[in-house]
């Protein structure tokens, strides 16, 4: 590991991490060890702008005062009675975030992975139950460019080879389209064996991909004109981050299946969430899916914390206004370094034009030494996704570091 720039006590903690840690991250050189609002710190008491936001996990900024006291609160009194056991907070959650949604139901997990693989599993039990499909025949559409995690099913749908690449044999069943591809969609779901399709509203990982305008729209009425159900991944581009409480919200459509997670927790634990109507959702029986940690009353408490905030604080508007104001003063640089800039929101992304391959990373390094966090994503696009609690000022300040920065690119 290069380590002869960093100062001895970032090196330490670097060495550390290659040591002991499984080698299947590439962070930036950076060492965090605390956090507020917009702002890191690292072990140095260098101040950051993060410009990552977890991936969309912090929307509401780093240890939010209202999520940490319902966190520290609820800690101190039950945390896990696994749901072998009823607890006093989980029908409140499931009231709250089924009305919140507008939902029958939710099926609370862990993580964004386990969402997925939730709402998969109930997709494939309806289409047995409801649809008429013949067992182990259902079929689930991804989009190309998809990214929901890691597991074995979620790579058996990725087109990344970095995620499947000897990793198999894989999930049967998948079977992948052209994002933003309406014809080809059409003729896939035309296949009575189809369950659901699952798709981003707007593709995160893949560098913030925008599908055409009336495109959600007409996805929902291809899925009800097949008897097909409509799966939204929200679980990076819901709860506020695209300037809409969800992002389908952008064309009023309402997925028959909505996965939730990172920031419906701010960042503080993994809770995931899962929400259907009762036609989708009580096809399941006791015993036939859950999870030890799942609907514990810990993350319940978080998450309704978190879920206020979101309302109270008024993180859809601000991010929409702040997005519009980002976009526009990037725009204004005209450097000859950036291709594109694209996004909704606060979930926004650059793509650098350089010779150089190894650009964007370069970029962030440059921006990490400026103070502002960013992190690649396929090689030469940069996601720009602060916390929704982001003023102007701040938004301003950011864009003057990225001008410097994109300076003294080379």
């Amino acid at each position: 590991m290069e380590t002869a720039l960093l100062s001895p006590v970032t090196a330490a903690y670097l060495q550390l991490e290659d040591q002991y840690g499984a080698h299947n991250y590439h962070p930036l050189p950076v060492v965090l060890e605390k956090g507020e609002g917009v702002f890191l710190w690292d072990v140095e008491g260098k101040r950051y702008y993060d410009f990552l936001s977890g991936y969309s996990a912090v929307n509401q900024g780093h240890c939010h005062p209202r999520i940490i006291e319902s966190l520290v609160n609820q800690a101190k009194k039950l945390t896990l009675t696994s749901r072998a056991f009823h607890n006093n907070l989980l029908g409140q959650y499931e009231q709250f975030i089924a009305t919140y949604f507008g939902y029958d139901k939710v099926l609370p997990m862990n993580t964004g992975v386990e969402g997925g693989e939730t709402a998969i599993k109930l997709a494939r039990r309806w289409a047995y139950t409801k649809k008429g499909v013949e067992e182990n025949k259902a079929k689930i559409i991804f989009a190309e460019g998809n990214f929901w995690g890691r597991t074995l099913a979620a790579i058996s749908s990725s087109t990344d080879p970095s995620s499947y690449h000897q990793f198999g044999p894989f999930m049967p069943g998948f079977e992948l389209v052209p994002y933003n591809d309406l014809i080809t969609l059409e003729k896939a779901l035309q296949d009575p064996n189809v369950a659901a399709f699952m798709v981003e509203p707007i593709q995160g990982e893949a560098g913030v991909v925008i599908p055409d305008e009336g495109y959600l729209t007409k996805v929902r009425a291809l899925c009800t004109q097949y008897n097909v159900l409509f799966i939204a991944d929200e679980i990076q581009t819901g709860l506020a981050r695209t300037g809409k409480m969800l992002a389908c919200d952008h064309e009023g459509v309402r997925p028959d299946i909505l996965i939730l997670g990172k920031a419906l927790s701010g960042g503080v634990l993994p809770v995931s969430a899962v929400l259907a109507d009762d036609f989708i959702m009580m096809n399941i029986k006791p015993g036939e899916h859950g999870s030890t940690y799942g609907g514990n009353p810990l993350a319940c408490a978080v998450a309704m914390s978190a879920l206020t905030v979101i309302k109270e604080e008024k993180l859809v508007e601000n991010a929409e206004a702040m997005g519009q104001l980002l976009r526009n003063e990037l725009s204004k640089l005209n450097s000859p370094y950036i291709k594109t800039i694209r996004g909704k929101g606060l979930l926004n992304a650059i793509v650098i034009n350089h010779p150089n391959p190894e650009a964007a990373w370069d970029l962030c390094l440059i921006l990490k030494d400026k103070g502002l966090l960013a992190k690649p994503t396929h090689g030469d696009k940069i996601r720009f996704a602060p916390p929704l609690v982001i003023n102007q000022e701040q938004i301003l300040e950011c864009v003057a570091i990225i001008a410097a920065s994109l300076k003294d690119l080379s």
